[in-house]
């Protein structure tokens, strides 16, 4: 059994892709779900299939010394659609893993979201996978990573924000005084490269940002978007009540033409919350060799 075979989901997603490449770098062997057939090479092995596929499942997992589970559903328009990937997906690569000899350490990357499962069914459905992880935790070592806001190449979600900064405009919902962590994708990669290089496995359930104290709010990212592009930045607040109209219109849209909406009444509900910041101080502890590197002054320029 090679010692170096690492088992990911979500390998073709924005934080998958990213941690691929990564534990390529380091000279890991991966094994990696894909929906479509894809090429081997000399590091990666593809298995076609989803979180439904049992079959998949047993052949990605076989032999691991440990499970870096990126998959998730970020769209949807009612719960169910984010129950089947986040939660039922979940269950489905536990169930498989549970039944091995000796079950490898499983991380599940999680969201900071399901800290307030109340807000959205995204974090409801994050919180419920998290929660499946206690029945297993008698079986296989477990963790889970909570980051915030997660950013850097190609990331589609955080970039149409950045690259409206460079235009002189930072839309935001919500009241100036909340505040929110970010966090680029290689400093979350390198978190997960610490968890899986440790002799004992590390437990628990961690949250992730940049470490930037008491972290960020409109007007210091406003700030660092002026210094950076060297030209006026102007916070722009928009209408929470219009911003939850479109919002629903947007929802009922998607029912009727069937497909996956991004923005819903429960994302502006997790927009305006007004604490989005992590306490990293227990990561750090417990990850010893793990502290983030980057912050949103140094990584602007790119982030777009």
């Amino acid at each position: 059994m090679p010692q170096s075979l690492v088992a990911v989901t979500g390998a073709t997603g924005f934080i998958g892709h990213a941690l691929l490449q990564a534990l390529i770098r380091e000279g890991w062997k991966v094994r990696a779900l894909t929906r479509r057939r894809r090429a081997d090479d000399e590091f990666t092995q593809w298995i076609e299939g989803d979180l439904d596929n049992f079959d998949a499942l047993r052949s990605l997992v076989k032999d691991v010394i440990a499970v870096v589970h990126c998959a998730g559903q970020v769209r949807g328009s009612s719960l169910e659609d984010f129950v089947h990937t986040n939660v039922q997906g979940t269950g489905n690569l536990l169930r498989v893993l549970a039944q091995q000899a000796v079950p490898p350490r499983f991380l599940l990357i999680s969201s900071l979201a399901a800290r307030k499962p109340e807000l959205s069914w995204y974090a409801t459905s994050k919180r419920m996978a998290e929660q499946l992880l206690s029945d297993y935790s008698n079986l296989m070592p477990c963790a889970i990573f909570r980051p915030t806001a997660v950013y850097g190449p190609g990331d589609k979600e955080m970039s149409p924000l950045f690259r409206a900064t460079r235009r002189g405009v930072l839309p935001m919902v919500g009241k100036p005084a909340m505040r929110f962590g970010l966090l680029h994708v290689s400093d979350l990669v390198a978190a997960v490269m610490c968890w899986l290089s440790t002799k004992v496995p590390v437990l628990g359930t961690y949250e992730l940002d940049d470490g930037m104290p008491g972290g960020y709010d409109s007007k210091s990212v406003a700030a660092i978007a002026q210094d950076v592009w060297q030209r006026p930045v102007r916070c722009i607040f928009l209408p929470a009540p219009v911003v939850s109209l479109v919002a629903t219109v947007n929802l009922w849209a998607a029912r009727v033409l069937r497909y996956a909406p991004m923005l819903t009444p429960g994302k502006v509900r997790e927009l305006q919350h007004p604490d989005w910041v992590c306490d990293i101080i227990p990561l750090t502890k417990a990850l010893p060799d793990w502290q983030p590197r980057i912050r949103l002054r140094e990584a602007l320029p790119q982030a777009i």
